[in-house]
């Protein structure tokens, strides 16, 4: 029956993607709720560099699409231009119109994590547990001014070397780290500064030689990280015309979440969009809207004994 579920979850071989200079591919989402601060606001719009590992945070007084947009456009965009890509979940905010037509104007390439699959998504979602447990440790007992606890949070992480880049994001965006409090009562090793006019063309040098630096170390990192997780795949994936198992656990109003099935089917496999995505539909029924899946939310139909539900 489909209610037992297949005896080891189907898990494939690590996808690698890694970028090669600043702003170039960013990463969006939104934490909270919070409680309600002091300044009206509930939620964090994180946004965050997949290159340098540069954060940047906003506090929010709700999650819709208009709020969000703005706040992208009014504090990213200005400040830093127009990425190349966008990626971010499939959250009804960056799904919306609204900002679908931001992201077209901008000519910003907008990605997003499968459903129930939000490990592509893994930098920021990391990045949230961090700040997370910072406000966890600082805020006061009516948690009223996490909102006021973020900019110094910042300051910190943008001046630690980051495990996967060796560099500080600082260093990385900028060229040199920043001037923190603890270097102006130790001191600090002054900057050198040249006025002769071959100051661009040394720091453009030196700037070209840290970013080689940086693509290297993170292609070093990544591939560590890949072959610890491929250890554990144990799936090849599956061809068009296969039948699967999507596992599904929608909880449906008036039935016992524990009572429920979690996977549903037989889907048929449509097409293999990579080593990893699948894009399937019911019974391959032409009436059925196809889904866009990973391969982690499946299973072979028929492996336990498995038969289709009886509302097709």
């Amino acid at each position: 029956m489909a209610a037992k579920g297949p005896k080891a979850k189907s898990r494939g071989r690590l996808q690698q993607y890694n970028v090669g200079s600043p702003f170039e591919r960013v990463a969006m989402d939104v934490a909270g709720p919070f409680p309600t601060s002091t300044a009206g606001n509930k939620y964090l719009l994180v946004v965050m560099d997949y290159f340098s590992k540069w954060p940047e945070v906003y506090a929010l007084p709700n999650q819709e699409a208009k709020t969000i947009a703005e706040a992208f456009v009014e504090n990213w965009i200005t400040r830093f231009g127009v990425p190349v890509e966008l990626h971010s979940d499939q959250g009804r905010n960056f799904e919306s119109s609204i900002f679908q037509e931001v992201c077209t104007l901008l000519g910003i390439h907008k990605t997003r994590t499968t459903a129930l699959h939000p490990q592509s998504d893994g930098m920021v979602e990391r990045f949230n547990r961090t700040l997370e447990e910072h406000l966890r440790k600082i805020v006061d007992k009516d948690q009223r001014n996490w909102d006021k606890c973020i900019q110094m949070f910042l300051l910190a992480y943008r001046s630690a070397k980051h495990e996967t880049t060796g560099y500080t994001p600082a260093k990385i965006i900028f060229g040199s780290d920043l001037r923190l409090p603890a270097d102006l009562k130790f001191g600090t090793n002054p900057t050198a500064v040249r006025n002769d006019g071959d100051y661009c063309s040394a720091l453009k040098e030196e700037m070209n030689e840290l970013h080689l630096m940086v693509r290297q170390h993170t292609h070093l990192m990544s591939n560590k990280m890949k072959d610890r997780f491929d250890q554990a795949a144990n799936s090849k994936g599956f061809e068009e015309g296969d039948l699967v198992l999507l596992y599904n656990p929608l909880r449906k109003k008036g039935l016992s979440p524990k009572l429920q099935t979690a996977w549903e089917g037989p889907y048929m496999v449509m097409k293999r969009l990579n080593d990893v995505v699948y894009r399937i539909q019911r019974n391959g029924k032409a009436r059925c809207k196809m889904k866009v899946v990973h391969l982690e939310r499946l299973a072979p139909f028929g492996s336990r004994g498995f038969v289709p539900n009886r509302d097709d």
